[in-house]
């Protein structure tokens, strides 16, 4: 059972309300459409010469993608978002607001392909890209240097669920310099969750190919602000790029988020249910869960969030082969890359979604060959556990 509603930050007032409302007014058609149509027009018509009714060419404007960043704004309490052909298009999108010469800070542990891309894509064009444990306040404050633009948070981290504090973090980059930019990557929370523009961030992205389309049938990331500059250079950037998401995909993640709140608030029971499970359980070494007492953020987790996603880490007992066998004995979960859809995934971060990230760090960060990722669905409590527990009766069997 998920703790007491309580004990984590207020819910956002009328979430349920925007993500069903905002940006979907039938008003806005001419045929009064309750759902926003698929707009596939790549051009639109021009009264003249540079007088539209707001559409011009369908990668700086798309009826469809305005309905979807207009709700997911309102869900993130922002005024402006900006939809991408993924999480890494995001990313990159991001980053080129900056020059070659400048500097980002980035959380250590993160998602696989951000990693990827800070060391062997954006490093080798000019950037000067530093990793640090942003858990750790002294630690940040040590890594800032003179050409510091922009810091990088994931949290909570991916795969090891390290808690960072974002308003701590956004006040000692915004007192070392107020040119620096504080993006959180909020991929695990989703929107319900974390707002982490309230929290001093200026920038919040997402892979919304996880909870926030939450069907694992789109691949997208979606930005996130409030400042009027960043959204008009972030706005020509979306446009210059051009990795815009396709009309459809914008509708299908639209629709995604109208259960969004029904969505989260069943991940957490389950994955509540599940780590308490894992965490009984003395087939397990160590469950990494930030809803949890025993996560060492608990406390912080439950002062900016108003709860905890279907994100679980845990290691095995023994070794690398306690743990394949284990996955590969799972029935209802499915052994497969990416999370936050209904259904119920599991993985190995060392071998599959972190074997980017080079073996050293990985040692460090404690990403081990018996560390395995869940991510909870949305099935039946019982069956989720039921099946869990039989993998690690299987996976013991090899001791």
């Amino acid at each position: 059972m998920a703790s007491n509603s309580s004990e984590w930050a207020a819910g956002f007032s009328s979430f349920a309300t925007d993500a069903i409302h905002v940006g979907q007014e039938p008003e806005q058609w001419n045929s009064m459409a309750v759902v926003p149509p698929i707009s596939l027009s790549t051009t639109f018509k021009q009264y003249g010469p540079g007088k539209h009714a707001g559409f011009e060419y369908s990668r700086s404007g798309n009826p469809t993608r305005r309905c979807l960043e207009r709700a997911v704004a309102a869900l993130d309490g922002a005024k402006h978002c900006v939809a991408l052909a993924s999480g890494l298009a995001a990313t990159v999108t991001v980053t080129h607001m900056l020059k070659s010469g400048d500097g980002i800070v980035c959380m250590n542990d993160v998602y696989g392909g951000t990693n990827r891309y800070f060391q062997r894509i954006a490093a080798e064009i000019g950037y000067d890209i530093s990793f640090a444990d942003c858990t750790k306040t002294e630690v940040l404050k040590a890594t800032l240097k003179s050409n510091t633009k922009m810091l990088w948070i994931e949290t909570p981290s991916n795969p090891t669920m390290k808690v960072v504090d974002i308003q701590a973090c956004s006040d000692i980059a915004h007192e070392y310099s107020k040119d620096i930019i504080v993006v959180v990557d909020n991929t695990f929370m989703s929107a319900y969750f974390q707002r982490p523009l309230a929290l001093g961030a200026d920038i919040c992205m997402y892979s919304a190919t996880k909870y926030m389309n939450g069907h694992s049938d789109v691949v997208m990331g979606l930005i996130s602000v409030n400042r009027e500059d960043l959204y008009e250079r972030l706005k020509f950037l979306q446009n210059a790029l051009g990795a815009v998401p396709s009309p459809f995909d914008c509708y299908m993640c639209n629709r995604g988020l109208k259960t969004l709140h029904l969505r989260m608030k069943q991940h957490f029971k389950n994955a509540m249910a599940v780590a308490q499970f894992l965490e009984a359980d003395p087939r397990v070494d160590k469950v990494i869960f930030p809803g949890l007492p025993s996560h060492p953020q608990h406390e912080l987790m439950k002062k900016q969030c108003t709860g905890c996603p279907g994100m679980i880490t845990f290691y095995i007992k023994g070794k690398l082969e306690n743990a394949t066998a284990f996955l590969s004995n799972l029935k209802l979960f499915a052994l497969a890359e990416s999370l936050g859809g209904y259904e119920s995934l599991a993985e190995h971060p060392a071998i599959m979604t972190h074997a980017s990230v080079p073996e050293k760090e990985r040692k460090e960060l404690g990403i081990s060959d018996t560390l395995i990722r869940l991510s909870v669905g949305l099935e039946d409590e019982e069956d989720i556990i039921a099946d869990l527990n039989q993998a690690l009766g299987a996976a013991q069997e090899k001791n």
